[in-house]
């Protein structure tokens, strides 16, 4: 790890209020895998824009934006973040997601085949979508647009627009988690 973890009573007072709703967001919304350490201090992506509070909170900011107003389909959610996570190696992220995939009941070999960079045989119509749509994405270059158009009518326009802004936060997080190597804590 890069940046050390700040302990609640190490931080600014540009850091405190962040800290306070990231820690909220954190509790109500990223409750499946270990985020918060025993000594309050904030884990994964959360170090790393606590350290820089006006860029982490406006990254923060359009975190809650993507998770507590997501509209599509959770499943779909989840394929193109595991995606996305699995292609920058970003082992925090794949921590994370894995963990979320299976308290949803997502089978271990389609997570499996995720995290390796392949396409599972059993997803379903928009978890096809979801998979096309962050694979060509993060492959770089413009989206094909029999990807694009296939989202538009698989999701709908805003959906279609979401999917986007989800696979381009979640290669932020993972670039953030690699830029500075945060570690995945001990699974229990």
């Amino acid at each position: 790890m890069r940046l050390p973890l700040l302990h609640p009573d190490q931080l600014s007072d540009a850091q405190k209020p962040l800290y306070d709703d990231m820690k909220r967001g954190i509790s109500s919304n990223f409750n499946a895998f270990v985020a918060v350490g025993e000594d309050g201090s904030l884990m994964g992506p959360w170090n790393p824009w606590l350290h820089e509070p006006r860029i982490g909170g406006a990254i923060w900011e359009l975190t809650k934006a993507m998770s507590m107003e997501a509209t599509l389909p959770d499943p779909a959610r989840q394929i193109a973040i595991l995606v996305t996570g699995a292609h920058f190696d970003a082992a925090y992220e794949i921590y994370a997601h894995v963990a979320v995939a299976e308290q949803e009941k997502m089978s271990p070999a389609r997570i499996s085949a995720i995290c390796a960079g392949l396409k599972p045989a059993d997803l379903n119509a928009q978890e096809n979508v979801a998979f096309d749509v962050a694979y060509a994405l993060v492959k770089g270059g413009v989206l094909p647009e029999p990807c694009y158009a296939l989202a538009v009518d698989t999701f709908g326009q805003h959906g279609a627009n979401e999917l986007i802004y989800l696979v381009g936060l979640y290669s932020l997080v993972s670039v953030t988690l690699n830029g500075f190597n945060v570690p995945v804590p001990e699974r229990e």
